[in-house]
């Protein structure tokens, strides 16, 4: 061991910043930020496309010429007439070459940048505390990594360069149509103005409704993950309709924020594209077109122009409505990309230090979840090697929050954990995680074979090492039950009950031998039977282990070498079974109310 650090006070300077880039320092913009790598990429498509935008025009233009001069007093011979041709088709070529060279740039790009950012966010999210994903649950991750990603695809490979085109063609062309009548080019702006009117007001408020429409989107993404994740446990339950209640709720509440968000811009919003419909636009321009034709003030070659680009001018404010919507969510996903990036991780050691041991000390614990209240206060606690410490007490007395820290779920407040006289956060990560296992009720499984989630702990595990763990959780006779033994791949067409998946992972567990152990009681959601096999596994996976055991059936516990109870926070009582019977306090009270419950329900079953 390197170093022996304070059991009452910490260094604030002694490992690095939790975050990166935390600091004092203004932020770059979320979108600015993330395009960091791409952006000289992305300026290049940017220049093509508006050459590709530009360059379209020019045959439209040509052909006006041609009509011009095949109307002239003077007949055209092919010397007038051959160039614009010329030009004309030059200039076609010329906007796919660069509209298609635009298009493979934003697009290659896009792809670097996504797979950047997938890689940061892997990244990142394996160093963040796993009490900030499980407060959360997956759907922000599952959110930020696909959903969020894909949003920038869409806005950097087709929004962007679909705005460039729509900007920039109608510049050339109204600066043409200015050349030809100055009175007619200004009748072509007006219904690009009236667009943008009715549509800023169909705008108006829309920042607010697309936060409103991200956060609708990670409900339903949060609800959709639990969902599946929950299924097996609640059809066990005979509770099948239960399971997507959340689901539907989140579902039905976005239908109805997204129905009252289109009522209110229905009617702007429909105006403004009518008005810039390029066959209004162009109904608009033959009729005051013709009476500038009969009237003198112009000829019939000079209203070609118009006809051809007088649309384009307008047709911006067509295509800009859908174009800013993926603009805005662009932005949103970029924040809550960006966010989650800058979420603090766990810090790590400037001087890394080993344990030596396992003894397992709590000194002076308090912990509060958002910085202001304290959910845990000044608890001291010992867990010798080999020993099992039971935490009871009262929903929400602070059992899991105290049992988060060992796995480092979270960091206390104040006070000290160490593990063999090493503060948690002066461990490596790895080394920690070596050490201290934990056994959760709500076990997740990876869609991968049966003994590769057994192995995840120890990739380089052999066969007879995974099956041998796995007859010691009471799981082998299931897992060769299945169609390909341990070879079957989870998730798929096959699935596990909740019993079975917690042996699964007590399993894991026995493989990962790590000295010290959290265990959130796991028959918790057990029937009857895989309750009496969940217990046979625990007891091989206990012996000659640390455990600290989150116990909701009092009864499963009594042989603890300590109980320790908890009331808001606070140890008040600790000790054995019989000795805290014999007591008659806190630990008694709950111990004869879980009597008399059961009691009643086996009644009842009778």
């Amino acid at each position: 061991m390197k170093s022996q650090p304070s059991e009452t006070g910490r260094d604030p300077v002694s490992r690095t910043p939790a975050a990166p880039g935390a600091g004092t320092g203004a932020r770059p913009r979320p979108l600015r930020e993330l395009t960091g790598p791409v952006r000289g990429r992305l300026a290049v498509a940017v220049g093509l496309q508006s050459v590709a935008a530009l360059a379209g025009v020019v045959p439209f233009i040509a052909v006006s010429e041609i009509a011009d001069r095949l109307t002239a007093d003077a007949p055209a011979d092919g010397d007038t007439l051959w160039p614009l041709v010329a030009l004309a088709c030059a200039a076609g070529l010329l906007a796919l070459a660069c509209g298609t060279a635009a298009g493979a740039l934003a697009h290659l790009a896009d792809n670097d940048l996504q797979l950047a950012l997938r890689r940061r966010l892997a990244r990142h999210i394996g160093r963040l505390p796993l009490g900030r994903l499980t407060e959360r649950g997956t759907g922000e991750v599952k959110q930020a990594v696909q959903d969020d990603v894909s949003a920038l695809h869409t806005l950097f490979a087709h929004t962007l360069l679909d705005i460039v085109a729509v900007l920039t063609a109608p510049l050339l062309a109204l600066a043409y149509l200015f050349t030809v009548d100055l009175r007619l080019g200004l009748v072509s702006v007006v219904p690009l103005l009236l667009g943008v009117y009715l549509f800023s007001r169909a705008m108006a408020g829309a920042a607010a409704q697309m936060a409103e429409f991200g956060a609708a989107v990670g409900r339903i993404s949060a609800a959709a993950v639990e969902f599946a994740s929950g299924i097996a446990v609640f059809k066990s339950f005979g509770r099948g309709r239960k399971a997507h209640e959340r689901f539907v709720d989140a579902t039905e509440g976005f239908a109805d924020f997204f129905s009252r968000w289109v009522r209110t811009t229905l009617v702007s919003s429909t105006a403004a594209v009518l008005v810039v419909a390029p066959a209004v636009v162009l109904l608009l321009l033959t009729v005051l077109g013709t009476v500038f034709v009969t009237q003198g003030w112009l000829t019939g070659a000079e209203l070609v122009p118009f006809l051809l680009l007088g649309p384009a001018v307008a047709a911006p404010m067509g295509v800009v409505g859908p174009r800013i919507q993926q603009i805005r969510a662009g932005q949103a996903a970029a924040v809550r990309i960006t966010e989650l990036l800058h979420a603090p991780t766990l810090p790590e050691p400037a001087t890394p230090v080993l344990p030596d041991g396992h003894h397992v000390r709590l000194r002076g614990v308090s912990f509060s979840y958002d910085g202001r209240t304290d959910v845990l206060h000044d608890v001291d606690l010992d867990l010798a090697p080999g020993t099992v410490t039971a935490l009871v007490g009262p929903s929400g007395s602070g059992k899991s929050t105290l049992a988060s820290l060992l796995p480092r779920f979270h960091d206390v407040t104040a006070g000290t954990v160490t593990l063999g006289g090493a503060d948690l956060r002066d461990i490596p990560a790895t080394e920690l995680y070596r050490r201290v296992g934990f056994v959760l009720q709500d076990v997740r499984l990876l869609r991968a074979s049966v003994g590769d989630n057994i192995r995840l702990g120890r990739p380089e595990a052999t066969d007879e090492e995974v099956e041998r763990c796995a007859r010691a959780a009471r799981i082998h006779d299931r897992i060769t039950a299945l169609p390909d033994g341990y070879a079957t791949e989870l998730g798929t067409a096959v699935t596990l009950s909740g019993g079975e998946a917690q042996r699964l992972s007590i399993a894991r567990a026995l493989l990962a031998d790590a000295p010290v152990l959290v265990l959130d009681e796991a028959t918790a959601y057990a029937d009857p039977h895989s309750e009496a096999l969940i217990q046979d596994a625990l007891s091989a996976l206990a012996a000659g282990r640390t455990l600290l055991v989150i116990a909701h059936r009092l009864s499963t516990v009594r042989s603890a070498d300590r109980i320790v109870v908890l009331e808001d926070g606070r140890v008040t009582e600790q000790g054995r079974h019989d000795d805290l019977l014999a007591a008659g306090g806190r630990y008694a009270t709950l111990w004869n109310a879980q009597r008399s419950a059961d009691d009643i329900r086996e009644g009842s079953a009778r």
